[in-house]
């Protein structure tokens, strides 16, 4: 089976990494810092997603990112939480940029989500991969995690993986 890699970044990884583990198709995701090239060559928050796309396509995976971390904000602490899609080849540039503009009309502002060329990865700590599965009862991930769970159950239930969340918290759903 052939994977493809995608990286998503925005939001804490924390949560990123437990939304996209939750997904069919979804076979691995490391969480860590991403860097891009020129003004974005700095290393912010994000995950890499390797995913079968006959399973999932891209266009699922980017419009579940943009609706589960603030994709259309340019708050103070975008250095941290650059909002990306990281691509790792040039048609997943072009591809990754139209899916964007399709998806635009579902929202209200403009999503400043930007299409960043993949060049370097740090992964986390060993203590904070898997954070969610590991600490679901946690209040951050309560507060923080549990929301984004939801509303991806509610709008993508065909593309979760019921045992995986079931798995690491039959509660939510």
């Amino acid at each position: 089976m052939e994977l493809t890699k995608i990286g998503f970044g925005g939001g804490c990884h924390w949560c990123t990494e437990a939304v996209f583990q939750s997904l069919k198709g979804v076979s691995q995701v490391n969480q860590g810092w991403v860097a891009s090239i020129n003004e974005n060559n700095t290393f912010s928050e994000a995950v890499i997603v390797q995913f079968d796309d006959r399973k999932i396509d891209l266009k699922t995976l980017i419009e579940i990112h943009l609706l589960t971390h603030k994709s259309t904000s340019n708050h103070s602490m975008r250095n941290k939480y650059r909002s990306a899609v990281y691509y790792f080849s040039n048609h997943q540039k072009e591809e990754s940029a139209h899916i964007i503009k399709v998806l635009q009309s579902n929202f209200e502002n403009k999503i400043i989500t930007k299409v960043l060329e993949f060049k370097n990865f740090k992964p986390s700590s060993e203590e904070f991969q898997n954070y969610y599965e590991s600490n679901p009862e946690k209040p951050f991930c309560k507060t923080h995690i549990h929301p984004k769970l939801k509303l991806i159950m509610q709008k993508f239930s065909k593309n979760i993986d019921q045992r995986k969340v079931n798995h690491i918290n039959p509660t939510i759903s």
